[in-house]
């Protein structure tokens, strides 16, 4: 038995969805590379891999909830939920692997994401972050509010870090950066309280225009690079 959270009016829009902010986050790693590539700032580089994490996490929804929704074995609407029952029960084992690695490599790349301000690396803390993405990877399929619980946490330090960063450099940029996570650590907040009516449309929605917030904002990034290397091409020329 396979239980979503989604609306049954929802659940095209859903994959759209998880479609599109795998699109976006992509296109946020490829241009972190790009900025990378010209700057060699470790850091871009390091955002570009946090969220590349993320995408691949979204193709494994979205490859998961495909299946789910367009199984038409044997399913049936029961209130706020859609539960699908499969007679062939390996299959469960591809649903089990598919929200697995969607919780894994999320989290994994948030806190990737998270370690980019800090100038201390201890390996401790790298193997406690992974035993607590183990377990909340694992349990979250039975208890879905840990493994949003567990991100939410993420996120929290994510902004406590940037907002250091921010009272030191007072970057509009930096600015933008923290309402982004902020925002998506709000989605987070909805997706606990997604047994509710429309809350996990709301936290779909809200998640994915966060994302496109941080697409946005590299693309701000880059283009004063893009224009100060097109005018130094400009004065070799003359």
């Amino acid at each position: 038995m396979k239980i979503v959270f989604a609306p049954e009016w929802f659940l095209e829009s859903d994959v759209i969805i998880d479609g599109f902010s795998f699109l976006v986050l992509l296109a946020f790693f490829i241009l972190s590379y790009k900025n990378y590539k010209t700057s060699k700032n470790k850091n871009s580089l390091y955002l570009g891999i946090g969220f590349l994490l993320i995408a691949v996490a979204e193709l494994a929804m979205i490859l998961t909830k495909l299946v789910l929704y367009y199984d038409t074995s044997f399913t049936q609407s029961i209130g706020k939920m859609i539960v699908t029952y499969h007679v062939v029960n390996s299959v469960d084992i591809f649903y089990y692997i598919g929200f697995f690695f969607h919780k894994f490599l999320t989290l994994w790349g948030l806190y990737i994401i998270y370690r980019i301000p800090l100038k201390r690396y201890i390996g401790s803390d790298a193997l406690l972050a992974v035993y607590f993405i183990l377990i909340s990877s694992f349990f979250g399929n039975t208890f879905y509010y840990i493994f949003h619980l567990t991100a939410l946490v993420f996120l929290v330090m994510i902004i406590s870090s940037y907002l250091e960063v921010y009272k030191k450099n007072k970057s509009k940029n930096t600015k933008v950066l923290i309402a982004a996570f902020s925002l998506l650590a709000l989605s987070q907040v909805i997706f606990i309280l997604s047994t509710l009516k429309v809350c996990y449309a709301i936290a779909q929605i809200a998640q994915l225009v966060s994302y496109i917030i941080l697409l946005f904002l590299m693309i701000r990034i880059l283009r004063p690079e893009r224009r100060e290397q097109y005018g130094r091409q400009k004065k070799k020329q003359n």
